[in-house]
């Protein structure tokens, strides 16, 4: 019984330490990439303390930064719709990719950069990727932004 007791308590130790040392995702950037047309192209990034920057490039209804804040549940659930996709390191899915057979040409591009949880990892994804394979992702991308207070900065749908 000593024994199992023992057990118990080094498990659950080894639990609350390694849970004590992961450092959960401290920021996001968001960034949509140009199209052959008029694709609005702008970078936002977001961190866990709410506060968030939106930069307009081209195509959107604001040019240059304004600066924004999100709520905790709207964090929470902009972190929820990527943390799936959330690479170890670097990926990079585009035209020449083993996940990008079926392409097409002229598509916008969006990047997602996460910083924290003891690391950074980036996701380099073209909308033109068509494989069935890609559709939950470029779905997530696509509607990851408009879980944040940022659609009167970037525009209407064109």
């Amino acid at each position: 019984m000593t024994r199992l007791v023992l057990a118990i308590t080094f498990l659950l130790a080894a639990c609350a330490s390694s849970a004590a040392n992961e450092v959960p995702t401290q920021t996001i950037s968001y960034t949509r990439g140009p199209c052959f047309g008029a694709c609005p192209i702008y970078r936002v990034t977001v961190n866990a303390d709410g506060t968030g920057v939106f930069v307009g490039e081209r195509f959107t209804a604001v040019e240059g930064e304004r600066r924004f804040t999100l709520t905790p549940a709207q964090w929470q659930a902009f972190i929820a719709k990527l943390a799936p996709y959330r690479p170890r390191g670097a990926e990079e899915i585009n035209m020449g990719h083993a996940r990008c057979q079926l392409a097409a040409t002229d598509h916008p591009s969006a990047t997602v950069t996460w910083a924290g949880g003891g690391r950074n990892d980036r996701l380099g994804f073209y909308f033109g990727c068509r494989d069935e394979g890609n559709r939950a992702l470029a779905q997530a991308l696509e509607e990851a932004p408009g879980l944040l207070p940022i659609a009167e900065m970037i525009g209407p749908r064109r």
